[in-house]
C-alpha cells in the first residue's frame, strides 16, 4: 500500500480466526530526510503501542475482552493500542492486570536505545 509519505505493509496475526493487523510498517528509505526524522521522533511511542498489543495477543485476548476486565470500552482500548492517547501510570497497570501481565517502567542512558 502506498501512502503519501511512504510505502506501507501490515504486519498480522490471526487469533481466534480473526485476522488482526497488529501494525503497518513503513519503508521509508526513499522519501526525504523530514519524514525519516519525523518517525524517528514518534519511535517511542510505536514501541509502546507494540507492548501493548503484543501482552493483548500473548493472552489470546481481543480488545473487547480487555475492555471488560478494564471496565471500559473497547473504544478505550482501540485509542490506547493506537496510540491516540498517552496513558497513565494507573491505566498501563490496570492493562498489564487485565492481560496477566506485569507492569516495569525503567529509565535508560540516552546512548542505550535499542
Amino acid at each position: 500500500m502506498k501512502g503519501r509519505d511512504g510505502i506501507s505493509r501490515a504486519i498480522c496475526v490471526t487469533a481466534k480466526n480473526r485476522r488482526v493487523v497488529l501494525a503497518r510498517v513503513f519503508y521509508l528509505s526513499r522519501r526525504p530526510r523530514k519524514y525519516r526524522n519525523e518517525y524517528e521522533a514518534l519511535k517511542e511511542e510505536f514501541s509502546l503501542v507494540s507492548v501493548l498489543i503484543a501482552a493483548r495477543t500473548r493472552a489470546g485476548l481481543t480488545q473487547e475482552e480487555v475492555a471488560n476486565r478494564m471496565k471500559t470500552t473497547q473504544a478505550v482500548i482501540a485509542r490506547l493500542e493506537g496510540g491516540g492517547s498517552e496513558p497513565s501510570t494507573r491505566t498501563l497497570e490496570r492493562y498489564a492486570e487485565a492481560t496477566g501481565s506485569r507492569l516495569r517502567i525503567s529509565f535508560e542512558p540516552e546512548g542505550a536505545r535499542s
